[in-house]
């Protein structure tokens, strides 16, 4: 199920974030895990980040969800499309905070978000970008189904592009 601001899995519930996740992701910014993520350790430039996240929503009506067990509405990850100005395409982003990784919610959530990203918003490709150190990223993209992508324009920083497959290809 699915509307503008909500996407429900078997287990999940993905909403908009707001002002309400700011605490579980300032945690995970301050976290070792959160290494790769732009904002890691600095509490100024990880609200900034959060902010992206909610701006997102406002300028192109979609973003990244803030994940949640279906009951219980405390945010537990952020998954989803993203697309800033001057990227080359669209990205699925995942972040599993401590209480959800592991578990395959990363997992689940990221194949909702791209089914959504194929259907609802009418994407026709769509990457991860991962850095080469970002071994359970990789994990999970090439559980997605996704490959690396070497001829893919990338918005800078040191990652790579990881192709997701078209939902025909997954059918």
């Amino acid at each position: 199920m699915t509307d503008q601001h909500s996407l429900v899995t078997d287990s999940l519930t993905l909403r908009a974030p707001d002002r309400r996740d700011w605490p579980a992701y300032a945690d995970f910014m301050e976290s070792p895990a959160a290494r790769f993520f732009k904002g890691h350790g600095d509490v100024l430039e990880a609200w900034k980040s959060f902010g992206t996240l909610i701006w997102h929503w406002i300028d192109r009506g979609y973003g990244p969800w803030a994940v949640t067990e279906t009951g219980d509405d405390s945010c537990i990850g952020i998954v989803g499309p993203k697309c800033p100005p001057s990227w080359p395409e669209g990205e699925i982003t995942w972040i599993a905070f401590a209480p959800a990784a592991g578990r395959g919610i990363a997992h689940e959530a990221a194949r909702a978000a791209l089914g959504d990203a194929f259907t609802r918003l009418g994407w026709t490709s769509a990457v991860s970008y991962i850095e080469d150190d970002n071994l359970p990223s990789i994990r999970l993209a090439e559980r997605l189904g996704a490959t690396r992508d070497d001829s893919a324009p990338v918005p800078g920083g040191p990652v790579h592009a990881w192709r997701h497959p078209l939902p025909e290809v997954l059918a």
